[in-house]
């Protein structure tokens, strides 16, 4: 009786043992599941970009764009000022985020394209388990930190024109960049300028800052343009000698874009005078 019963105890023990066995390694498939499930959910959360542009490619989040006049020289100091403020606005553009900076020309209705794409965020944000920190760091720094450093640098090398078709310019960027985002993108235009209106069908220095002067003109539907959702700032460049005062003429832009529908976010006077 009693090797009967040693024999039942060990083969009771030994039925203990597979079922143990058995629980633990079907918690170690769990485990094994749950932590792939685990990786594939915290991958399905990357975002896909285009290698061109570094936008996603279902669109950007939002829109930033810029308008640079370097239809005429500035100081070293407004330079400086406006390159701060340059990488200020940069600095903000949130992950995902496209960012549009063009160059005025005193062509009419052809301000250059100088940089277009979307902050595809630094390396430091990257999620080590599925993605790779070092190549996306490499992929910011050359794809869209160093272009627009490079932006920030030429900042003062503007060349004097006979004309400076701002509103024309604005009127250009709006149907190219904001006019066919989707409804509820927050869109930001900055306008960095002397901001002296002066082309043929109007201009300020021949025609001054009176915004009823302005609706007699044939400027007011040649430049209208539907600035709908889309905030504007104004980053001033000082101009010796005028005829009318910064305030005068904070007041006749503030007007035209709030007659075009547009948000007026500020007119900041740069540091330094030409």
């Amino acid at each position: 009786m009693a090797r009967s019963s040693r024999r039942s105890r060990r083969r009771g023990g030994n039925s203990a043992g597979l079922i143990v066995g058995a629980i633990a390694l079907g918690l170690v498939s769990v485990a094994i599941i749950g932590a792939f499930g685990w990786l594939k959910y915290r991958a399905s959360g990357t975002v896909v970009v285009d290698k061109a542009s570094l936008c996603p490619v279902t669109g950007a989040t939002s829109e930033t764009a810029i308008l640079l006049d370097v239809t005429d020289p500035i100081s070293d100091t407004t330079a400086l000022d406006l390159k701060n403020q340059f990488q200020q606005i940069v600095a903000r553009v949130p992950i995902g985020g496209a960012i549009d900076i063009y160059s005025l020309t005193e062509k009419e209705g052809k301000p250059e394209r100088t940089f277009h794409g979307c902050n595809p965020g630094s390396g430091e944000l990257a999620d080590e388990w599925t993605s790779n920190p070092r190549l996306i760091q490499d992929r910011w720094e050359k794809g869209f930190q160093k272009p627009l450093e490079e932006i920030a640098d030429r900042l003062a090398s503007g060349k004097a024109g006979d004309a400076s078709p701002i509103m024309a310019g604005i009127q250009r960027i709006n149907l190219e960049v904001f006019s066919s985002l989707p409804a509820g993108t927050p869109k930001v235009l900055f306008v960095a300028s002397d901001m002296i209106e002066h082309t043929p069908a109007f201009s300020n220095y021949r025609d001054g800052v009176a915004y009823s002067k302005f609706q007699k003109s044939e400027a007011r539907d040649k430049f209208r343009t539907s600035l709908d959702g889309v905030s504007v700032k104004i980053l001033a460049f000082q101009r010796p000698n005028l005829k009318f005062s910064a305030e005068e003429l904070a007041e006749f832009w503030k007007e035209w874009i709030t007659n075009n529908n547009g948000h007026f976010d500020g007119f900041i006077r740069l540091e330094g005078k030409r």
